[in-house]
């Protein structure tokens, strides 16, 4: 074996030992109780929201205006926040068993809103 290549051989193995043994930073941030609070408030609000129209009778009242189920969990991920929480406490306020009219009419008022401030054009295509 040549001393150029024993030389190869040490460079081969010494290497990856010096590149795993390299510090590496890292960086943290410190999470406010409230913004903790928040993200889960946001995604209780959104499970609510979504097992709502998740529905058999609101995905088929949806369809009939020509809404594509995927454009309605895009919007309702798209919702700020008060939004999202304005509706949640909507569907939790109604009764059992009902509410599937009052859930067509919360996600008809979003999309009405979300049309007239120019986010989508659902309604274009109705004469």
């Amino acid at each position: 074996m040549s001393q150029f290549s024993k030389k190869l051989i040490v460079c081969l193995i010494v290497l990856p030992a010096l590149v795993l043994g390299a510090p590496t930073t890292a960086e943290a941030e410190i999470i406010g109780t409230l913004s903790a609070l928040q993200a889960a408030q946001r995604e209780h609000d959104l499970e609510t929201v979504s097992a709502a129209l998740a529905g058999d009778e609101v995905r088929r009242q949806l369809a009939g205006w020509g809404v594509e189920p995927e454009r309605v969990e895009a919007r309702v991920a798209a919702l700020t926040d008060e939004e999202l929480r304005a509706m949640a406490e909507r569907i939790d306020s109604m009764p059992a068993g009902a509410g599937v009219i009052e859930v067509l009419g919360i996600v008809f008022l979003v999309l009405l809103i979300l049309e007239l401030v120019g986010a989508i054009d659902i309604f274009k295509r109705f004469p």
